[in-house]
């Protein structure tokens, strides 16, 4: 009796992806043409954010902030800034709450990220610079971090 009903609770669950869009973009070059006279030594800063909400019942909003400040060398000569939020929207329903906050906070950014690497990567490139190889994001680590965060410390 318990599997028919675990078969019929995960035969609720709905996911459909609607769309997947960039909703912020942005690079800046602040020192060229100058810094294409220099040897280019890329230092890459990189911060990954990500953040979601609710648009209506079971459609939710989540986006992946993916910002790459590059200098060149040790100096602090911004070579470029690049930065792009790619979102998609998500039709969610028949999780739990643990698991829709696990789905939205790491499973739909790990949908999102390959989008915003290869909007970056497309920036970097038209701004003729070297391409920028990111390495994928463990969103379930960052997600899984954020948790124990949240839980209050033991006294």
């Amino acid at each position: 009796m318990s599997e028919n009903n675990a078969t019929s609770e995960q035969a609720n669950i709905q996911f459909a992806l609607q769309r997947i869009y960039v909703k912020d973009i942005s690079f800046e070059a602040p020192n060229s043409p100058a810094i294409f006279q220099q040897q280019f030594k890329p230092r890459v800063k990189l911060d990954v954010d990500n953040d979601h909400q609710q648009i209506s019942e079971g459609l939710y909003e989540v986006s992946v902030r993916v910002t790459a400040h590059v200098y060149n060398g040790e100096e602090e000569t911004t070579a470029f800034l690049a930065e792009v939020q790619q979102a998609g929207l998500f039709a969610i329903s028949g999780l739990s709450d643990a698991q829709l906050d696990h789905t939205l906070g790491a499973f739909c950014p790990n949908v999102l990220f390959p989008y915003a690497r290869e909007c970056i990567d497309n920036l970097v490139g038209r701004g003729t610079f070297p391409a920028l190889m990111l390495s994928p994001v463990n969103f379930d680590a960052i997600y899984a971090q954020r948790q124990q965060g949240d839980q209050p410390a033991d006294a």
